[in-house]
């Protein structure tokens, strides 16, 4: 294989961005656009008149069976990401999915089981693990540069969605159209990155406001305490419903504390960890010895969406580690909804027995009563878009 031939199912606003890049733009080696499939009348039409050369489908299904893809990216309504993939891993096709992997964590399991059966790549489209900032951060944190981890603080509220957002589309901001709110729609990228860069909470309290600042059902304002498995404590503040918002993560450890905010990275290094400091130290004031370093950091956001399209091919074609395997976005999804399972349950949530039975339960509850417009909502047509 010289090229991987990738299909698109969704052409909405990623999908469209994604097919434009690789089809017109030519900007992923290795890979080009062989056919896109959307079951919108009005999206088929301006694939045809956009993408020439391409086939135009309107059901996954015949996509798959086609013979004119090795790969597919699905982009589509949450709620259809696990059953498309696994259809597509049953067609002998290796996939990649836009983020959130789904909407609850039961689905995302059969999914990743559906892919490890399989022997096929599968992706996530993860795109802030290629920015640099977020890659030296790692690198710092399991490297152990910042000792043990101590506290996390990452307060993200400049996800600001007006109504007019949530009225954009009858599926949006509803349990039954989109899962849930900011968690599931704007935060997905931050909650990858907490986990990619520190590893999983052991368990979560969280207080979650539904329609606070909007009308809407589903949550607007985020605030959640992790504890990890060594002790360290953590607070996740989110909200679409501030502004101007704030993006300033804090995160601390015997060796100091690192703050990520404006895409810049200082590092407060102690001398000797402040742990120590502590069995050394006969002054009842003296604090460690600390340095101010600012952490150069090269590239401007790195490659983002295209980063991701050319690792995937590359892990077709050569063999390349992932940067962002598919079977990661359990993590994400997992403290997700154990942010909303504590605040339904007025409870602790246990990440490591997390009861993804009762939380389906819960959640087919919400979407019973969902205020979504039943005759309007057609799942695999909207793109999950512009989050």
């Amino acid at each position: 294989m010289e090229n991987v031939r990738l299909g698109i199912i969704g052409i909405g606003n990623m999908g469209m961005s994604h097919s434009l890049r690789i089809h017109r733009e030519h900007k992923v080696p290795g890979m080009t656009l062989g056919a896109v499939c959307d079951i919108n009348l009005e999206r088929r039409t301006w694939a045809q008149e956009n993408l020439p050369g391409v086939a135009v489908f309107e059901h996954a299904t015949e996509l798959y069976e086609s013979g004119l893809i090795d790969a597919v990216l699905i982009a589509v309504p949450h709620y259809d990401h696990p059953s498309l993939a696994i259809e597509a891993f049953a067609s002998g096709l290796h996939v990649l999915i836009e983020k959130p992997a789904g909407v609850y964590t039961k689905q995302v399991l059969e999914m990743n089981a559906a892919a490890k059966q399989s022997d096929k790549v599968f992706g996530i489209m993860y795109n802030q693990r290629t920015n640099p900032v977020y890659q030296k951060v790692r690198e710092l944190v399991q490297s152990g540069e910042l000792g043990e981890l101590k506290r996390v603080v990452w307060i993200i509220t400049d996800w600001y969605r007006p109504q007019a957002y949530h009225d954009s589309g009858s599926w949006r901001s509803t349990w039954e159209g989109e899962g849930g709110g900011t968690l599931i729609n704007q935060n997905p990228h931050n909650l990858d990155l907490l986990h990619w860069m520190l590893g999983m909470p052991r368990r979560i309290r969280s207080f979650c406001s539904f329609g606070k600042y909007y009308d809407i059902e589903v949550e607007d304002d985020v605030t959640a305490y992790l504890e990890y498995p060594n002790g360290a404590t953590g607070v996740y503040i989110t909200s679409t419903g501030e502004a101007p918002g704030t993006n300033r993560l804090e995160i601390s450890g015997d060796m100091g504390k690192i703050v990520v905010e404006n895409n810049r990275i200082t590092f407060d290094r102690n001398r000797i960890s402040e742990r120590e400091h502590n069995r050394l130290n006969v002054d009842p004031f003296r604090k460690p010895v600390c340095w101010r370093c600012e952490i150069p950091v090269s590239g401007d956001g790195g490659e983002q969406h295209i980063g991701i399209f050319k690792n995937f091919a590359k892990a077709i074609l050569q063999g390349e580690k992932l940067l962002a395997p598919g079977e990661d976005g359990i993590h994400g999804l997992l403290i997700s909804n154990a942010i909303h399972y504590s605040t339904w349950t007025d409870d602790w949530a246990e990440l490591d027995r997390f009861d993804h039975e009762h939380f389906y339960e819960l959640l087919q509850e919400r979407i019973k009563s969902s205020t979504v417009k039943k005759n309007v909502v057609q799942k695999v047509v909207d793109v999950s878009g512009t989050h």
